[in-house]
């Protein structure tokens, strides 16, 4: 006998519609899965047996056929554990076969028939929509998840046997009817307040101007100038985020098995990788490919602290997703295309000791280090930094001065201000000032003599 059951599998942040045919045949008792599946897909044969048995279940004692089509895509991950179970279920009479062409499945199954919540439930609902499907079986600790898409019956269950209950008699375990939306402002959690940053004016105006058009920034100074201080107070007055990139960042945390607890993604990301990171593990690799910080930071910001202890393949490599807004790995069986529209902020010492150019303390580096320090700081990538400026450490004097009554509230308010005009002239929401063209900045920024004059100069 022959039952045909919905699941998905995943590609790079992209969901695939799987079909999983089972077919029953007499012969000595066996179970293979073929079309492509990987390790975890194989092992999938015994995860299911037990959950069968020990959720009260028979087993069959056929020849056990599992398809999955398309056969010339990798099946990858835990994901397609409970549509296995449902296909040998109604291929064996167990479970009723009907309406099974409007129902995707989704989840991990334990020996006990329980089910685990599984990555890349987001990607997997989108496509499930998109092959017709109108109603989607999944965990219930992935339910909040699966509601962000739209048009869908999110059916959470707990265990094997309410599947199989829904199946027959229609009863629902527990329908999640709402969808989450992110609020219009929602309030920052950054443990960082601009409140907190006295004697840097300069540095806080040209980080607000930065992330106003989304320009990407690098600070450069001495040790003791506040630059660590500055970049962590920007996740506080990031704008915040449309339904279209809250869906985006979703998908990503997803496949990267950290979605938030509420479903949708409520802040922008802020990634902050350690010097040490691998090429790999900056734009995302692996056998399947995972995304890479520049992709977790995706609609977010980027920010490398000692941007010159990088290694120089590392800073290189992310001259095309700055320049592109996306990266492509390339495995053997495809391509997988990974986001990557992201604001990069550096931040660096002038030299290999960092007192270049201070003041109160002289610069005690060799020539030839300083050279190869410098060219660090030079190259295609720091030429893709709109905004370079210098951070010194603050005097006695400046410590001294009253504190403005400046907060990351009131630069916040200010930026949603700046989004709001860049969106009035371009016609579109997510467009920044950092995307135009050339021929779109000489009609939207007209330069005084005077301006331009000085711009030359500094040229």
């Amino acid at each position: 006998m022959l039952a045909i059951a919905k699941g998905c599998a995943v590609m790079g942040i992209s969901g695939v519609p799987v079909a999983v045919e089972a077919d029953l045949a007499r012969g000595l008792p066996s179970f293979d899965i073929v079309g492509l599946p990987d390790c975890t897909v194989r092992e999938s044969r015994e995860r299911v047996r037990a959950a069968l048995r020990n959720s009260g279940y028979d087993f069959p004692l056929a020849r056990i056929t599992i398809n999955l089509a398309p056969a010339d895509i990798r099946k990858v991950g835990v994901g397609l554990d409970l549509a296995v179970a449902v296909s040998i279920l109604a291929a064996s009479g167990q479970a009723l076969a009907r309406n099974l062409e409007y129902i995707t499945f989704m989840g991990e199954l334990s020996l006990d028939g329980m089910l685990r919540p599984v990555r890349g439930i987001l990607p997997g609902c989108a496509a499930a929509l998109g092959s017709g499907s109108d109603y989607v079986v999944v965990p219930r600790d992935n339910a909040r998840e699966a509601c962000c898409v739209s048009g869908l019956d999110v059916i959470a269950v707990d265990t094997l046997n309410e599947v199989v209950e829904y199946l027959c008699s229609g009863s629902t375990p527990r329908r999640i009817g709402h969808r989450p939306r992110p609020p219009d402002a929602p309030a920052s959690k950054a443990e960082c307040d601009f409140g907190q940053v006295v004697g840097q004016d300069a540095a806080i105006r040209a980080i607000q101007v930065a992330v106003a058009g989304a320009h990407n920034l690098i600070m450069v100074g001495p040790p003791g100038g506040g630059k660590t201080l500055l970049a962590s107070c920007v996740s506080s007055i990031l704008p915040a985020m449309d339904e279209h990139e809250a869906l985006e960042v979703t998908c990503i945390q997803s496949v990267a098995g950290a979605v938030s607890p509420d479903g949708l993604a409520r802040e922008r990301p802020f990634r902050r990788p350690h010097h040490t990171v691998s090429p790999a593990g900056m734009l995302g690799g692996g056998n399947p490919p995972l995304p890479g910080e520049v992709t977790l930071a995706h609609r977010g910001v980027l920010y490398l602290d000692e941007f010159c202890e990088f290694p120089r393949r590392v800073v290189e490599s992310l001259r095309g997703p700055m320049e592109d807004g996306f990266i492509v790995v390339s495995r053997s069986r495809g391509t997988v295309n990974f986001p990557s529209r992201f604001m990069l902020i550096a931040s660096a010492n002038p030299c290999p000791c960092g007192y270049l150019g201070d003041p109160e303390r002289a610069c005690v580096c060799q020539g030839a280090a300083l050279m190869r320090y410098r060219r660090k700081l030079a190259g295609p990538v720091i030429d893709r930094i709109d905004i370079q400026i210098e951070v010194p450490r603050v005097r006695r004097s400046g410590l001294e001065k009253p504190i403005a009554l400046l907060t990351s509230d009131g630069v916040r308010d200010e930026i949603e201000q700046a989004r709001a005009r860049q969106a009035e002239r371009f016609g579109q929401k997510g467009l920044t000032n950092s995307t135009m063209a050339p021929r779109r900045i000489e009609s939207a920024a007209h330069l005084a003599p005077g301006a331009r004059t000085l711009l030359l100069d500094a040229v």
